[in-house]
């Protein structure tokens, strides 16, 4: 448990779980948000008043939704969700990433966990604008960490501006990383940001070996920008099978789709 969520309220790490519940379902009830945090409804009456000023959450019968246009969640909040299914996938990552690999590593949470499990790697050297990435790997003396200039967003810790595509083109790299907001039912790769989908891109297109890493909620999300598609990724790894609704496209990846289940040991 970090400092941060040591410090967080009650009031605040329930508030958060509500957002994060909302967005994987699309709409949660009163009732089960009662079930479920174990409080009062009129608790969570409160808790969606609140958000719901905030325009977090949208008010419908007997419940909130999430807006049509969906903003991605606050950092803290999608790097403590599914926390064990994203190290399983991230041990998956480091056992095929050798000592001394070139590797670029994009933003996202569970890029930031691959790269802590990649820490028991020597030699690397690795180009991101993954600014927590980056951190985690220069603890190791023998990786060379290179990043773009440019400015960094908070509280991701990532690094954004005209600049980073141009990084990322002037580089090759043997193992490509990196994650996505959510896939659409066609395979399409879905991002919040056009300037996103650039850079993700361009990490894909300049690499040996691309490398996919989404827990299976990505499957139910929507996002505004598309760019690529699942069907280009050279190896897609996921915490568990997609569900009926995704066979096709599962069917269609074959062996380039591992699953981990969501036990890191």
């Amino acid at each position: 448990m970090t400092v941060a969520t040591k410090l967080k309220s009650k009031t605040e790490i329930r508030r958060e779980k509500i957002i994060e519940l909302t967005q994987a379902r699309g709409n949660v009830s009163v009732e089960l948000l009662t079930e479920i945090l174990g409080v009062s409804s009129q608790t969570v009456r409160r808790d969606l008043n609140q958000l719901c000023s905030e325009n977090l959450l949208r008010r419908r019968h007997g419940g909130v939704e999430s807006f049509e246009e969906q903003l991605n969640a606050p950092y803290d909040l999608r790097a403590a969700t599914n926390p064990t299914e994203k190290r399983a996938i991230a041990k998956a990552v480091a056992d095929v990433i050798p000592d001394g690999a070139t590797v670029f590593i994009s933003i996202g949470s569970t890029p930031t966990i691959v790269a802590e499990a990649l820490t028991a790697k020597s030699g690397l050297t690795v180009m991101t604008n993954n600014l927590n990435a980056a951190m985690v790997l220069s603890n190791e003396p023998s990786n060379r960490i290179i990043i773009p200039g440019g400015e960094v967003r908070m509280p991701d810790r990532d690094v954004l501006g005209d600049g980073v595509l141009e990084f990322f083109n002037s580089y090759r790299a043997e193992y490509g990383i990196f994650g996505v907001a959510g896939v659409s039912e066609d395979g399409g790769m879905l991002d919040f940001h056009a300037s996103e989908v650039r850079v993700r891109e361009a990490i894909r297109t300049h690499c040996k070996t691309s490398i996919l890493v989404m827990d299976s909620t990505k499957l139910t999300r929507t996002a505004p920008a598309i760019g690529g598609s699942i069907f280009d990724v050279d190896l897609i790894i996921m915490d568990q099978h997609p569900g009926d609704d995704f066979s096709a496209l599962s069917d269609r990846v074959g062996d380039r789709l591992k699953l981990v289940g969501g036990d890191a040991s």
